[in-house]
């Protein structure tokens, strides 16, 4: 039996990150920056006024507050954010400016509205100010030839601003990665239709292609596919020459699951074998195909193909898109009942995390995961917002000791 940690090994091993695509900076947000963007123009590109007041030269206020008197100057006019008529400072004047307007020439300070009276054709000075105070000079932010947002860099809102004032429309990305989605099972029926006797609905492919977006994948649902040999080899050999990472639930266990993975060797190597985890333990990964894509199988139970895709598919979504940390943030709970698991494998148990509001302190109440509970109940997997963790050393966790948790709201 394979260990969590070398199965996660072998599949982040596979991980390639979709060819860059040139995308508008609207759609860039979360995506990896796929090269050095470089300034062509200073950022700003003219001094301008940072505050909306009265540009000055400060040589004409120094002495306001040494015992010189009062002091006021002529407003020569006023410059609105986006003038384009060069204006010129005469010695000993003033001139009303917005916040983002064009400092006029000669001019080298602004005053804020506060410092003054507020005049309209004169403007008494109540304070005086230093050269360079309050103005935004060209180039502050960015010269030409600096680098506005680095290849490798996750883009985020500062860095779709930055693209934007740098006057950059598209930017080169590692896109998301495609992830396919399908499910085998005779069992099954869709949703739009009414099960009849026997049959139950395909849960599976609704939820996984849920999980893939959450995690950051274009997502691709096929939904229920055809176990024919000749069908099921033609299905999926599309799917894999069009995607970056497969997923087909169903296809781990019984006499049509053999038949799958049998069509499935003969387009690459496909492993299925036992984890040291629960749920899901039994489950299969290879790469198919000419392009070697990661193809992973998951168990028919919807909570078990769920918890398998949390801990080895979603890292490796995570991965192709260029995340440094592609594992959910974990941290140490204390528990408030008792929590079972089975002994020699990993348990990934449903969970709520709550927070002591005098403490500070992590808490996590199990979900089915109380001696004798059900691993396998989809409903307290909808009402979990954490995994609970549990060493494979471990079968029995008391009340009050602490455990590792791993949150499962979606953090970017």
């Amino acid at each position: 039996m394979r260990s969590v940690e070398e199965q996660q090994a072998r599949v982040a091993a596979a991980a390639v990150a979709p060819r860059p695509v040139r995308v508008a900076i609207a759609e860039s947000q979360g995506l990896m920056c796929a090269e050095e963007v470089v300034t062509e123009r200073p950022m700003p590109g003219f001094d301008q006024a940072a505050i909306d007041g009265y540009a000055v030269r400060s040589v004409d206020v120094l002495s306001v507050g040494d015992g010189a008197g009062e002091i006021s100057l002529p407003v020569m006019g006023s410059i609105e954010a986006g003038a384009r008529t060069p204006s010129r400072l005469q010695p000993r004047q003033a001139a009303r400016v917005q916040t983002g307007a064009p400092m006029p020439t000669l001019a080298d300070a602004v005053l804020p509205l506060r410092w003054t009276d507020g005049g309209e054709s004169r403007v008494r000075i109540l304070r005086s100010v230093r050269s360079g105070a309050y103005v935004r000079r060209t180039g502050d932010d960015v010269q030409p030839g600096d680098v506005a947002v680095r290849a490798g860099t996750i883009i985020g809102p500062a860095q779709v601003g930055l693209l934007a004032a740098v006057g950059r429309d598209r930017v080169l990305v590692h896109p998301r990665p495609r992830l396919s989605v399908m499910c085998v099972g005779g069992e099954l029926v869709d949703v739009s239709r009414s099960p009849g006797t026997g049959q139950v609905y395909d849960v599976n492919s609704y939820a996984l292609a849920a999980a893939g977006r959450d995690a950051g994948a274009e997502v691709n649902r096929v939904g229920i596919i055809s176990t024919d040999p000749r069908e099921l080899r033609e299905t999926v050999e599309g799917q894999v020459n069009r995607n970056e990472i497969v997923v087909i639930a169903g296809a781990v266990g019984g006499a049509a699951a053999e038949s799958v993975r049998t069509v499935l060797g003969e387009l690459g190597e496909m492993e299925v074998s036992r984890i040291a985890m629960h749920p899901g333990s039994v489950q299969g990964f290879g790469q198919l195909g000419r392009d070697r894509v990661p193809v992973f199988l998951l168990p028919a139970n919807p909570v078990s193909a769920l918890v398998v895709f949390e801990v080895m598919v979603r890292p490796l979504i995570r991965l192709s898109l260029g995340k440094r940390q592609p594992m959910r943030r974990v941290v140490q709970a204390r528990t408030l009942a008792p929590i079972s698991s089975v002994a020699g494998r990993t348990g990934y148990l449903r969970g709520q995390l709550m927070r002591d509001q005098d403490t500070g302190e992590y808490l996590v109440q199990a979900l089915g995961g109380a001696p004798g509970a059900s691993t396998h109940l989809l409903a307290t997997l909808a009402e979990a917002n954490c995994l609970v963790v549990i060493p494979s050393e471990v079968d029995e966790v008391r009340t009050g000791e602490t455990v590792d948790v791993a949150f499962l709201a979606q953090r970017g």
